[in-house]
């Protein structure tokens, strides 16, 4: 009788729990049981692995193998076991020895030829490996860079199952041919990216080939829109939400899009959960370990809740809000997405977080994300255009608007009208506004003076800090805040609206330097929230 055991990992949502792969050999007739609440990919595992042991040159044991996954009560799934499985079946059969495997972290799929196939997950993985006091993991080599991001943990890389025997008896470690031809993509990266998981979701893209020598939109290119404009920086500033509305063609999207690139590049902790969420959700590109700029995700208006919010079959999967956790989330016509879909997002956008319950178990994915929205005023995009003609009915108007409800709209912190561009401002007669690197400086400066203030605490951004703290502990300017208080009594405000007045107003202090808001910094709060012209906007210096 052989006993042996490995370790692996097995990932629920982004989170990890470390497995104990135990194979155990008896006498009797040569069978293959695999127990511990595996799903189907991993009980064909069985198949894969004998297939992969007897074509690295071992001998597969005639006996009667038993294989546990310890704890039974954790659903696994994926082909990321197979080669714990492998390691755990030699162990026992004594061709590897049995205590050099015994504290191994082993993750990676087999093929039937013994080659080591990369798989999803890898950083989560190891993060887990390594929170449960493990410090030795092997993973296939293509995942090797990924893997390494984890300090404090020795990471070996493995093309093959030959190459594992061969390190862990002491041989000598074969090499291994590519088994693509040169000038292809390699076939074993295949696994690693799901089909279509990154179309309108996931990292923010550059546009190369400009004459300045940089390679993503810059924000000099928006016609006009200097309230939009101001907006933007506001929202970048202190990660406030964000509601652009306004006729077809104004410049929406492409204020958007430039968003991301007005943000500060990622912390080396957020960009570890960056990474760890687009690689579960199979969208982190080859050769990209780390995610190191803030993802953008743009969903498509037909979106599902959840693809939004996360979900599918089985074990629920990393949706929009996730994928965009520390970046922008762009919902273009806002206004066409199912109102179920859009009213799951009030969650995540209060908590930071969103839980999703299924019946293969509770999943609590990051979702700390900027949501920009971006609507038309009515079907046809004409009902603020004097004399352009709109034919929509009063109470199809009303119904229009109202597929944003109010609960989703009273978390958005600023709404801005977009005005039609005018031909002075197409034409550049006007001159172009700033560019995206001088407005990303001031935005790294207001965001310093944030988190100077905001240190021993734990938040990071204005948007991120009750308003009870905001009210007792850092509070604005003598008399600041009335006309505040008068839009509250008149059921202008909401008490959450004023909260978060109180917060822009914060950005805006220190987008302007100030060591706590004054009534100017209010007024502007207040106008980019209600979009009742106030004056404040058209001030030197407001806003920016």
């Amino acid at each position: 009788m052989g006993f042996a055991r490995a370790c692996s990992v097995a990932l629920v949502g982004v989170d990890g729990v470390v497995v104990e792969v135990q194979a155990d050999l008896e006498p009797g007739v040569a069978a293959f049981t695999l127990v511990g609440l595996p799903d189907k990919t991993l009980v064909e595992s069985r198949d894969r692995v004998r297939a992969a042991v007897v074509n690295s040159g071992a001998a597969w044991p005639q006996k009667k193998l038993t294989v546990g996954l310890s704890p039974a009560s954790v659903p696994k799934s994926g082909a990321g076991f197979d080669l714990a499985v492998a390691a755990a079946v030699l162990g026992a059969a004594e061709v590897v020895d049995p205590g050099a495997i015994a504290d191994l972290v082993l993750i990676g799929e087999l093929g039937l030829d013994g080659r080591v196939r990369p798989v999803r997950g890898i950083l989560p993985a190891v993060l887990a490996a390594a929170d449960a006091g493990y410090r030795q993991v092997v993973v296939p080599r293509q995942c090797a860079a990924e893997a390494a991001l984890v300090p404090d943990v020795s990471v070996l890389g493995v093309r093959s199952l030959r190459q594992l025997i061969a390190v862990l008896t002491g041989g000598e470690v074969p090499e291994e041919e590519p088994c693509e031809p040169p000038g292809r993509p390699d076939p074993m990266l295949a696994g690693l990216l799901v089909p279509g998981a990154g179309l309108g979701t996931g990292l923010a893209r550059g546009r190369p080939g400009r004459e300045d020598g940089s390679d993503f939109p810059d924000l000099a290119d928006v016609a006009g829109q200097h309230t939009a404009r101001r907006a933007l920086e506001v929202a970048a500033a202190g990660g406030h939400h964000l509601f652009l509305s306004g006729p077809p063609g104004a410049g929406k999207t492409m204020l958007a899009e430039r968003l991301p690139w007005l943000l500060p590049p990622l912390t080396r902790q957020d960009s570890l959960e960056v990474t760890a969420v687009h690689s579960v959700a199979g969208i982190l590109p080859p050769g990209e370990p780390l995610v190191a700029r803030p993802p953008y995700c743009a969903p498509h208006h037909s979106a599902t809740m959840q693809s939004l919010v996360g979900g599918g079959t089985g074990i629920p999967r990393p949706g929009a809000v996730s994928l965009a956790h520390r970046g922008v989330l762009f919902l273009d016509e806002a206004a066409e997405f199912h109102s179920r879909a859009l009213d799951a997002l009030r969650q995540p956008l209060e908590s930071g977080h969103v839980v999703i319950a299924r019946a293969a178990g509770v999943v609590r994915l990051p979702a700390r994300f900027l949501m920009v929205l971006a609507a038309n005023p009515c079907p046809c995009g004409r009902h603020t255009l004097h004399g352009a003609g709109c034919e929509c009915p009063p109470s199809v108007i009303r119904r229009y608007q109202a597929r944003l409800s109010g609960p989703l709209l009273d978390r958005v912190d600023l709404r801005v009208e977009v005005e039609p561009v005018t031909r002075g401002d197409l034409m550049g007669q006007g001159g172009r506004g700033e560019s995206t690197a001088a407005v990303a400086e001031r935005v790294r400066q207001a965001r310093e003076r944030a988190a100077a203030r905001l240190a021993d605490t734990p938040w990071r951004l204005n948007s991120e800090v009750p308003g009870q703290e905001l009210r007792s502990r850092w509070r604005a300017g003598p008399g600041a805040l009335a006309p505040a208080e008068r839009d509250l009594e008149r059921g202008l405000l909401t008490a959450r609206g004023l909260d978060r007045v109180l917060r822009v107003a914060w950005t805006v202090a220190d987008l302007r330097e100030r060591d706590r808001p004054e009534a100017l910094d209010v007024a502007v709060a207040l106008e980019l929230r209600t979009g009742i012209a106030r004056g404040a906007m058209s001030l030197p210096g407001a806003g920016t």
